[in-house]
């Protein structure tokens, strides 16, 4: 284990342990989520999809269907 995670565990013993439990559910969730992620990437089928989607984004941008993202909106 790294310095860094170490150092994230450290901190998260030091929780009560309801708060334990609920950093180590989000935290395996959110490996889990990785994992399917990565599953979906290596699909053949992936890159099309992406390209497609990358193409219709580009479309609607060029169409003047988007607008610029405001930090302040989110």
């Amino acid at each position: 284990m790294n310095q860094l995670l170490q150092k994230a565990f450290d901190r998260a013993a030091e929780l009560p342990r309801a708060e334990q439990d609920r950093f180590a559910l989000f935290l395996l969730a959110e490996l889990e989520s990785e994992h399917k992620w990565a599953e979906l990437f290596v699909r053949p089928e992936s890159d099309d999809l992406l390209e497609r989607l990358a193409d219709e984004a580009l479309a609607d941008h060029c169409a003047g269907r988007t607008r610029s993202l405001d930090l302040e909106d989110l």
